[in-house]
Formats: C-alpha cells, structure tokens, sequence
C-alpha cells in the first residue's frame, strides 16, 4: 500500500500511485473551495420577522436592542396614554389597554423582559412592538402591503377595513358532515353564545336541496344580528373521487349559509358573510404540523380554564354561562365535536388578525 492507495469510484474500489493520488485529493479539495466560494451566502433573518411558531424566554428581547433603545421604549410604554399608544398599530385593541392596566397595577416596566407578562404579548409580537416604536414610519407602507396581502389570503370576500375597524361582534359559523357550531363573540373577546347541532340527515340519500334548505333555516333562525357572519373554508381537493361525496356537501353548505345569511341579515347592500381560512387559523394558534390542522380541544379547555382561574383571560365567558359552557366541553370530548372547539378558535382568530392588527 506503499506505491498505492485505494479510492472509491464508480461505487468500486480502484488503486492509485501515490503521487497521482496526491493530484486527485488536490483537485478535490480546490473544487469543493471553489463551490464554497461561490455559494450564496446564507441571509439571516431579521430577529424581528422571525418564525412565527418560535418561542423564546423574555430576557432574550433585551439582547436584541441597545440601551438606548430600550430606553426608548421603555419611555413611551411607561408614559403614553391609551390613545397615544393606538397611535402604534400593533398595540391597538386590547394590548394598548393591558399596557395601561399591567402598568397601574404593577407600575412602570424596569425592561423588556417584563413585557412578556402582559397579557396577549407573545415573543414574536413583542418584538415587532418594540421596532414600531424605534421607527414608526420606517417601513410602513411594506408591512401594509404584507398585511394587505396576508388578510386577502386570509378571508374571502375583500372587505374594506374600516368596516373591519368597526366590527363590534360576530357569528363564526364551522360545519361538517354531521354537525354544525357556531360562536357568538364580541370585540373584547367575549362569548355571547356558542352551540351545537346536529345534522346527522343531510348527507343521506340524494343530497335534496329542501332537507338542506329546512335544516339550515332552523339553525340560522337561532343565530343573533352581528355585524359578520364568519365561515370556515376547508379547501378540500376533489381530485380524489372518494371524497367527492364530502365536497359536495360542504358546498352544499356553504353556498345555502351564504344565501340564507345574508337574505336574513344583509343591511344597506352590503354582504355580511365572509370565508375564513382553516390552515390560516390552525398556524395562528401552532396547531399545524405540516399541511395537518391537530386538533383544537386542548386550546378551548385551556381557555375555559383561564377564565375562572386568571383575572384578564384571552376569552371572556360570562359568569352566569361558565358553568354551562364547561359541561357542554365535557359532553363532548369523546365525541370529537370539532367544529365547536373551531367555531370558538376561528372567532378569536378573526379578531386577532384581521381586526386589531389592521390599518384604519
């Protein structure tokens, strides 16, 4: 082995001379530095366009600012008032008034860690408040592109934002093959209504528009007046012919919700029924993985839980239906009933995305 050494080529093994095997190793070494060199050079994001799904501990937020601009920031957080702080559109809604709240109860924020107790301020979201408010211009008009973009990717039809701006409650409405739910829910997240019914019926037989039609009256007849009335878009492909049955019907259902809600609630000629992305909600609360929407039951039960156990939950359920509201949960836990948990979920969601962080 003197004189050679072996080398795998062409899956086999082959002798060289040793000064010829000196040459080849030389050659290959040149190469794979030219491929280095000319590689792209890996760009790294931005800390404050990081993923949406990533998690960080709060004393992270104070290594990606100076002093100086945590000064800053700190500044305005501690002596705005509630109308200079929506001046700042990501802390419109509710986050301006937890500030004001978080503030008078503890008094000021000694740093941005401390950001991260305020309710509604995620690790993600907390970063983007504090570069709005070191550049409040900078850059605008981009983010109100990708928001633009991102809310027509998120609801269909294209509405005009000031009547989202407005909105002061909604139905969200989810269907399946056996069951229909709906959530009533105000813009301060709190839970007017929310039920349940079962419509075991419709897909039986020859899919007659009359039992579909007399269903569907029933269970809209029970929904109150809001200014919306969100559906949930599923988007299932019919390209596999088993699930042709299944499509038919959610488009059976949605086109007679659309035609039926806004016959009966339709004000000035203006539509009031929207489409809510499924996937789009599913990545607001983490429960995708990959193209797979988990399930949401965990999520509504922690919300459930939190409004008897925090003093400013996420979602508000009014004293005198708690108890209800919580049996009902329990009643259906081995029933799958999905579509109540996602009717509730889309609800939130909805306000969460397309009506706080919006532009006027």
């Amino acid at each position: 082995m003197s004189a050679c050494s072996l080398l795998v080529a062409g899956g086999r093994w082959r002798c060289f001379p040793v000064p010829l095997r000196s040459s080849l190793f030389q050659v290959l070494h040149n190469s794979c530095c030219r491929k280095k060199s000319t590689a792209p050079k890996k760009i790294i994001p931005n800390a404050a366009i990081c993923d949406e799904n990533t998690k960080e501990p709060g004393n992270a937020l104070d290594k990606l600012f100076s002093s100086e601009q945590q000064a800053s920031i700190l500044h305005v957080l501690n002596t705005a008032s509630n109308k200079e702080l929506e001046t700042f559109r990501l802390l419109r809604g509710r986050k301006s008034v937890n500030i004001i709240e978080h503030r008078e109860k503890f008094g000021p924020f000694q740093n941005l860690e401390s950001l991260m107790n305020v309710p509604l301020f995620q690790y993600k979201t907390t970063i983007q408040i504090c570069n709005s408010i070191l550049c409040p211009e900078t850059g605008g008009k981009k983010r109100k592109f990708q928001d633009n973009r991102l809310l027509r990717r998120l609801i269909k039809p294209e509405i005009e934002r000031r009547r989202l701006k407005a909105v002061n409650s909604i139905v969200s409405i989810v269907f399946g093959t056996r069951r229909i739910a709906w959530a009533h829910v105000d813009r301060k997240l709190a839970v007017l209504d929310w039920q349940q019914n079962e419509c075991c019926q419709l897909m039986k037989g020859t899919y007659l528009s009359s039992v579909y039609l007399q269903e569907i009256s029933s269970i809209i007849s029970k929904m109150p007046k809001a200014d919306f009335y969100v559906l949930e878009k599923i988007g299932l492909s019919i390209q596999n012919s088993s699930r042709f049955p299944v499509v038919l019907h959610f488009h059976i259902m949605e086109a007679m919700l659309y035609a039926l809600l806004n016959t009966t609630f339709a004000q000035d000629g203006q539509h009031r029924v929207l489409s809510m992305n499924r996937n789009g909600v599913g990545k607001h609360f983490e429960l995708m993985i990959g193209d797979t929407r988990t399930s949401g039951k965990e999520l509504v039960k922690q919300f459930l839980s939190e409004s008897v156990l925090k003093e400013e939950p996420r979602v508000v359920f009014p004293t005198e239906k708690i108890v209800y509201y919580r049996q009902m949960f329990s009643s259906t836990e081995q029933q799958r009933a999905e579509e109540l948990y996602d009717s509730l979920l889309q609800a939130v969601a909805f306000y969460e995305l397309a009506v706080f962080d919006t532009e006027p």
